[in-house]
């Protein structure tokens, strides 16, 4: 069994917030994969299901991201899970927008939603990494997380989130790769790779022949000319 968290923060205030990519991400598997629908549960909101061969419990802590911790550890003690067995999707501000990365383990880097999960359950558990960009400037990143995704921003989002509910079995499984590829077919669909022959060029109309030359006058032409004047 699997726990996959999507960190956020609740309240429509912040539904459509770059912070809440990963809420966003957790209503589009549920959704596409026929998970129970959402109840409140582990100080949270649940869903259950199974992706692939693999019971899931997704969860969406409604403590805010700054106490992610409470409802990740209380879900993950109820479940009898170890931290290897935990995926939380967060958002990310050191990837460009529509990039995705998988981590097994490791710090935390600033992010307080992980901090939080770090000091109830430790640094073990995997974790998704949706880039967002970056501002420019920290002193804009809180209001960069805080603000809701562009308009000219949608079309990417659609695609990435599409590409982690095609990629969930893999990433409940624990094929990283296999659920980056899936994220991949999506975000950066594949190209013409050379072996395809070329569409032919439209034939182009035949030049027009060119007007004959003119033939030279003679001074034979010319006397009969003359000559036929006075018949």
């Amino acid at each position: 069994m699997k726990l996959i968290v999507g960190l956020g923060n609740p309240g429509a205030k912040y539904a459509a917030n770059r912070h809440n990519i990963g809420f966003l991400a957790l209503d589009r598997i549920a959704a596409d994969h026929d998970f129970t629908p959402w109840r409140a549960r582990f100080q949270g909101m649940a869903a259950d299901g199974r992706l692939g061969d693999m019971r899931v419990t997704l969860l969406k802590p409604q403590t805010f991201m700054n106490l992610s911790g409470q409802s990740v550890g209380e879900a993950a003690r109820y479940l009898k899970l170890p931290p290897a067995d935990v995926i939380v999707l967060h958002d990310e501000l050191d990837l460009a927008p529509g990039k995705c990365r998988v981590k097994q383990g490791g710090g935390h880097a600033g992010h307080n939603g992980l901090r939080s999960i770090h000091q109830h359950i430790g640094a073990e558990y995997g974790r998704v990494r949706l880039g967002i960009g970056h501002p420019g400037h920290k002193d804009k990143v809180a209001s960069y997380v805080l603000s809701d995704f562009a308009k000219a921003e949608q079309d990417w989002l659609d695609d990435l989130l599409r590409g982690i509910s095609d990629g969930a079995p893999a990433l409940a499984a624990g094929d990283g790769g296999r659920f980056q590829n899936a994220v991949a077919n999506r975000t950066a669909p594949a190209r013409n790779s050379g072996t395809e022959a070329p569409a032919p060029k439209p034939a182009r109309p035949p030049a027009p022949k060119p007007d004959p030359a003119p033939q030279p006058v003679t001074l034979t032409d010319r006397l009969r000319a003359l000559s036929d004047r006075f018949k």
